[in-house]
């Protein structure tokens, strides 16, 4: 969770991409905590910048919206669900080439796709950020450190000479 600080930090960062850096759409992946901050900041931004656009890349077992259809399918949803459902809003959604054939990790494949369509990057990267170690499988005893999807993500932006722009160091830095 962010505080106040960091989420006017962050919308600071993502205005001056419409205004000084003239980006007017805006990828985004639907797994992460960060990917839903984002996508509520740039959503809010469209009422003074109508012209930018959303467009989420997924992964098939994810689900996104046209803008049109969303206040539809997410009362749907609520009711099924017997709770609030919120569905990200988009004006596009876009599907990469290996959506459908890719296998258990597709979204590193999907957030391949979303950095090669790319100019910049926004991420939410802590180097020193490890997840919970894993068994090689049900029935091994050994142990493994995965790697995250954000530092994978984050390491073929860097290998594509993509611009990043790593808010978790802007906000150790205020």
């Amino acid at each position: 969770k962010l505080d106040e600080s960091q989420l006017q930090t962050l919308k600071n960062v993502i205005k001056d991409l419409i205004v000084n850096k003239n980006v007017q759409i805006f990828l985004f992946g639907s797994r992460s905590d960060f990917d839903c901050i984002c996508h509520n900041i740039v959503t809010d931004l469209k009422e003074e910048y109508p012209y930018i656009q959303r467009r989420c890349y997924t992964c098939r077992h994810e689900t996104c919206t046209s803008e049109s259809e969303r206040e539809y399918w997410e009362k749907l949803y609520s009711e099924w669900r017997k709770r609030e459902v919120h569905l990200l809003g988009v004006e596009e959604e876009v599907e990469h080439k290996t959506k459908w054939t890719s296998g258990k990790a597709s979204y590193i494949e999907r957030n391949q796709a979303m950095i090669d369509d790319s100019d910049i990057c926004v991420f939410y990267y802590d180097e020193n950020y490890k997840p919970k170690e894993r068994k090689y499988s049900k029935r091994c005893v050994c142990t493994y450190q995965p790697n995250s999807g954000t530092r994978l993500a984050y390491k073929y932006a860097k290998q594509k000479k993509k611009q990043i722009i790593n808010v978790f160091d802007i906000f150790k830095q205020t």
